[in-house]
């Protein structure tokens, strides 16, 4: 099928497809799923430009349905979500601008891609060390208790990090977190937000380990609240882009007839794994998208 806004030949079943699975996992580990979606798309022909804009664009729709079944399974921090839109919003222009920059250069396929191999490596490597890790702990601690009491392998970051004096100060109740700066809370959005406008997607692939280690939100939390705070900052970054061009609408919408389902199902997932295992899942996830970006990049460079 030729979609005339990108001008490239894609397989509908094939967005479909993508879709449905971005969507499950989406749904499951509370990200947007650029870290799939993007080596997906980029890997089919589409130019990386069109690759971050349109997966922007998919990602809001697919956020709603996913952020309304973990709202019914009490898994979102309204109040923490308020005070991350700020942070993500400001990060991600700062993000769109970047692309912008690279896009006069000719620089944007080699130097978005090679970021996304270093961190999407990173991120994988550091989870699932950290989960392994925590799953012995989790093992030791009473089987009783609430699956959604988490257990984390570095919670000395979190705790360092809620000690910080610098004012506003802020009570997250709903994540149990009596009092932890505003400040921080910003920081760790607005480092989501860049990587969102840069790479694409909702940043979830940041933002939700970076509210587990160091914000100490539990992982059902996290993965519930950085949901419902991709609809907004998706939205701001899918706008932006479209003002840039860089959205293919018509490609968007096929990939959402799979995603909205996926996400669903996805969502319902989460009450039956812990937190440490949830992570544990989540950490090969990032490397399989840095190999295909990977695998792109050689292949371009060849020809």
């Amino acid at each position: 099928m030729y979609f005339p806004i990108s001008g490239v030949h894609l397989d509908p079943i094939y967005l479909v497809l993508i879709g449905f699975i971005v969507g499950i996992l989406g749904g499951f580990f509370g990200v947007g799923g650029s870290f799939l979606t993007a080596p997906a798309l980029f890997a089919a022909g589409l130019p990386m430009n069109y690759v971050v804009g349109t997966d922007l664009a998919h990602i809001v729709g697919k956020s709603i349905v996913a952020a309304r079944t973990h709202r019914v399974l009490g898994n979102i921090d309204l109040k923490l979500a308020a005070i991350m839109v700020i942070g993500t919003i400001t990060g991600s222009e700062g993000g769109v601008q970047a692309i912008e920059f690279l896009k006069k250069g000719g620089h944007v396929e080699i130097v978005v891609g090679t970021v996304s191999i270093v961190v999407f490596t990173g991120i994988a490597l550091f989870c699932a060390w950290e989960s392994w890790m925590a799953l012995g702990i989790d093992q030791r601690a009473d089987p009783t208790r609430n699956r959604k009491q988490d257990v984390t392998a570095i919670d000395g970051l979190a705790r360092a990090l809620q000690r910080i004096k610098l004012p506003p100060r802020v009570s997250l109740p709903h994540s149990g977190i009596d009092s932890i700066s505003f400040w921080a809370i910003l920081f760790v959005s607005f480092i989501g937000g860049i990587f969102s406008g840069f790479l694409g997607g909702g940043a979830g692939y940041i933002r939700m380990p970076s509210m587990v280690y160091l914000l100490g939100i539990p992982t059902h939390i996290a993965v519930g609240t950085d949901l419902f705070e991709i609809i907004i900052s998706a939205s701001y970054g899918t706008i932006r882009h479209a003002m840039n061009g860089n959205v293919d609408i018509v490609i968007a919408l096929v990939m959402q007839t799979g995603a909205a389902l996926g996400a669903r199902i996805g969502a319902n997932m989460t009450q039956y794994f812990t937190g440490p295992r949830i992570r544990l899942a989540f950490a090969p996830l990032p490397l399989l998208g840095a190999i295909v970006i990977a695998q792109r990049l050689l292949a371009s460079h060849q020809l």
